[in-house]
């Protein structure tokens, strides 16, 4: 039986943060340490190495940073959609409420999911950071109408040197995210291959590449205005010119709780680009 559970919502939502509220007392009734919060704030060292379960309430976005934060305890996820698209929510708030007693019976299977894992050596620090992402890391311009230079190696091979405005190096998650939107190819998502996709690629290689799973592709940024690198859309870190990337599979993998049986991957993926198309468009 479920005994400990974190439900993060986002911070804009009202709707999100009621409706995570409401769980966490439902989860109480039944003797289930929950704590309720925002999944931007963070929490005391310890609360989420000793969860058993984590809640998004939200959309893809509070997924992508639940995986993060849950880095290196491998807790299982459990998306509940209040946004539109939901690539990585499960359910809606209804069938969240509908499935409560299997929740807390733990009676899931789970799906793993590939992270891509950067190591970033700039002059400006002592020692390489290291980051983690379920979606994608990018490696982009941080001016304005300035490309940057990449020298682009995979295994130290030597592969090209692009003048773009960004690398995008996804998951098969993020496929359908940013590098879908710069031309790169839709993987299913528990494949085992990382994209690389240029952006804005001028008199250069600006196809994406499927990467074989072992490979670790190294990019050596140059621009007189540094560059940028975002962790799935999320964490931006400057850095400086010269600055060395080391890009590959992440010992780490985000797990995730799943209720329906496998489904065609191409026919929920075309159902929601299709409500994508059709939506209306917001203006404000």
């Amino acid at each position: 039986m479920l005994k400990r559970a974190i439900i993060f919502h986002h911070p804009q939502s009202e709707g999100a943060a009621v409706f995570a509220q409401q769980l966490g007392r439902e989860f109480r009734r039944s003797d289930v340490q929950a704590i309720v919060g925002d999944a931007w704030v963070e929490l005391p060292d310890g609360e989420i190495g000793h969860a058993d379960l984590i809640v998004c309430i939200g959309g893809d976005g509070t997924v992508l940073r639940a995986a993060r934060v849950s880095i290196p305890h491998s807790i299982p996820i459990l998306g509940v959609n209040m946004g539109r698209l939901g690539f990585l929510t499960d359910m809606s708030p209804r069938d969240c409420f509908n499935h409560v007693e299997r929740i807390l019976a733990q009676e899931w299977r789970i799906e793993e999911r590939m992270m891509v894992r950067a190591d970033v050596a700039d002059g400006d620090r002592a020692e390489p950071a290291t980051y983690h992402g379920l979606n994608d890391i990018v490696v982009s311009r941080r001016a304005p109408g300035r490309p940057i230079y990449v020298d682009v190696r995979i295994n130290h091979a030597h592969l090209a040197l692009s003048r773009c405005d960004g690398i995008i190096v996804s998951t098969p998650t993020g496929s359908t995210g940013y590098s879908l939107s710069a031309g790169g190819p839709i993987l299913a998502p528990t494949e085992h291959h990382l994209v690389m996709t240029p952006v804005a690629a001028h008199l250069a290689l600006g196809r994406s590449l499927v990467l074989e799973p072992e490979s670790v592709l190294e990019l050596k940024v140059t621009s007189d205005a540094g560059a940028i690198i975002s962790v799935d859309g999320q964490d931006d870190v400057p850095v400086s010119s010269g600055v060395a990337v080391s890009l590959q599979v992440s010992e780490h993998v985000t797990r995730f709780v799943r209720f329906r049986e496998p489904s065609s991957f191409y026919a929920e993926l075309a159902e929601k680009l299709e409500f994508q198309m059709s939506s209306p468009v917001i203006r404000r």
